[in-house]
């Protein structure tokens, strides 16, 4: 099938979005904590306290997710897999910091949105690289 006239620059803003989701793991994997503290300590102690398999599945999620967005351009069936792994890590992720910390009662339900976000994100990447594939687009 022929590839879509909109799929460079949906696969390129997938591509920024995932670079973007990178970039935040490396800044928040790498905060200097006793700074964070001064001004958002509840984020501070979170980061601090959690389990280093919580860490390992924010890395997954967003390096699988900017894999995705690679094979995506490269018009490789590869990407749905990719996404599949971002979205199994990104809700392994968001569950224990929902469902393991104290965060939603510190913070107030307005904690979940951006997360929330990225949980819709991931999915979308995901079914749009199944479609892709289903149509032939993907090889």
């Amino acid at each position: 099938m022929k590839t879509p006239r909109y799929f460079t620059v949906i696969a390129i803003i997938l591509l920024l979005w995932n670079l973007m989701g990178l970039a935040a793991f490396v800044m928040q994997y790498t905060a200097d904590l006793t700074e964070l503290a001064k001004t958002d300590p509840t984020t501070a102690q979170a980061f601090a306290a959690m389990p280093t398999w919580v860490w390992i599945a924010y890395a997954i999620a967003v390096g699988a997710g900017t894999l995705g967005a690679i094979a995506l351009l490269m018009k490789k069936a590869a990407a749905a897999s990719l996404f599949l792994m971002s979205v199994i890590a990104v809700i392994v992720q968001f569950g224990y910091t929902f469902l393991g910390t104290d965060l939603l009662a510190v913070k107030g339900p307005s904690v979940f949105a951006f997360p929330a976000f990225i949980v819709v994100m991931a999915i979308l990447q995901l079914l749009y690289a199944r479609n892709l594939v289903g149509k032939g687009v993907l090889s």
